[in-house]
């Protein structure tokens, strides 16, 4: 039996530059992190190796730091060996870069910067390893190539086979160059470990995306894993068990609001344990048509819990506001020109003649109008 670790898109040195600093702090720390996450994992399962399937790197020229402190992290975990191979992030035609791994990195470390096989105990590696960010072939045709009589085969790829869906459902072919589905058949493997898509998805009982080991957005449903897989050899179906390494969550919770509603309650349901909150980046987005009145109880709802986050966001882009008179004489009783001006909005937004940009402008502002009167003193 010949046990180990697959998985792939670590993107260290992520920048996440479209958060705050505290929390693209604690993503570029959860993202080193995972690098201990696998390791223990690797124990837990009884395997001596960890297989990098591709962008152990965010780029090309990572910051000395972060290379630096992988390999210092991956020194500590002596008693594992990990196997680094290229991916579009950080190819080949990233010399430099690999020159510097390979001076700086620690004897348990092996480097899969060919399509040569190597040797792991009785296994042996076929690495696909991406030669440029789009290499514009199937990289993978190599693993055809011969090994000893009797040896378990792995391959390590990194690309698309097929176009999927958030949920990791086939939607559509992959574009020339890509992997073919059948790979692992044609090349007489074992097993195939891809990387690439941060979600993972099982392509066959023998073909896996081991999908990120810390996730990264709120596109994919099934990712901060790493997957635990034993080969038997004698042409068996690998045992692959999917291992949970992820640190930080992202979640989304998408919320139908009718006028009938309470917004409060409707959030509460929706939101995660309290215990998770701190290390959760949760994303609300909400639909319907409702009072003007309960987006803003909506709004105050989400504002109570938001430092219970890591992060929390918002998205009211496909609400449609219901105006009611009371709402219009709560803004301007007297009838005056805040009255007027708020009519001529709700007008405007309910005006099926206007393109639906120009309709949901109406409404945002008719709900700030709302909210400036809301926070005056009476």
């Amino acid at each position: 039996m010949f046990r180990f670790i697959h998985s792939s898109d670590l993107h260290l040195g992520k920048p996440f530059g479209r958060h705050n600093e505290d929390v693209r702090g604690r993503l570029r720390q959860a993202r080193h992190g995972a690098l201990s996450r696998l390791a223990d994992a690797a124990r837990t399962s009884g395997a001596k190796h960890v297989l990098l399937a591709g962008d152990t790197f965010d780029q090309e020229t990572p910051a000395p730091t972060i290379t630096r402190q992988a390999l210092n992290e991956m020194a500590q975990a002596d008693d594992i060996i990990w196997i680094l191979m290229p991916g579009n992030h950080d190819s080949l035609a990233a010399s430099e870069l690999w020159l510097t791994i390979n001076r700086d990195k620690p004897d348990n470390v092996m480097l899969a910067l060919t399509s040569e096989p190597i040797a792991l105990e009785c296994a042996y590696l076929l690495p696909a390893p991406c030669t440029a960010r789009n290499p514009g072939r199937d990289l993978t045709i190599d693993m055809a190539q011969p090994t000893p009589e009797g040896a378990m085969r792995i391959g390590l790829g990194h690309g698309g086979i097929h176009d999927f869906d958030s949920h990791g459902t086939v939607v559509a072919e992959g574009p020339s160059g890509t992997i073919a589905p059948d790979r692992a058949t044609q090349a007489g493997l074992d097993y195939l470990g891809l990387g690439d898509w941060h979600g993972q998805i099982r392509v066959s009982p023998n073909t896996w995306y081991s999908g990120t080991p810390e996730p990264d957005s709120f596109k994919h449903v099934q990712c901060g894993l790493a997957l635990a897989v034993a080969l038997s050899g004698g042409g068996g179906s690998p045992e692959v068990t999917p291992v949970k390494t992820g640190e930080i969550q992202w979640q989304r919770a998408a919320l139908e609001l009718t006028p009938e509603d309470d917004p409060t309650a409707l959030i509460e349901a929706a939101l995660p344990t309290l215990a998770t909150r701190r290390d959760t980046l949760f994303h609300v987005t909400l639909s319907g048509r409702v009072g003007v009145q309960q987006i803003q109880d909506f709004k105050a709802s989400l504002a109570r819990v938001g430092p219970d986050f890591l992060n929390l966001t918002q998205d009211l882009g496909n609400v449609k506001l219901a105006h009611e008179i009371a709402d219009l004489e709560a803004i301007d009783p007297s009838g005056g020109a805040l009255r007027q001006a708020a009519e001529s909005l709700a007008e405007r937004a309910q005006d099926e003649d206007l393109s639906a940009g120009d309709r949901r402008i109406a409404s945002t502002a008719l709900s700030q109008l709302f909210s400036f009167v809301a926070e005056q003193p009476s």
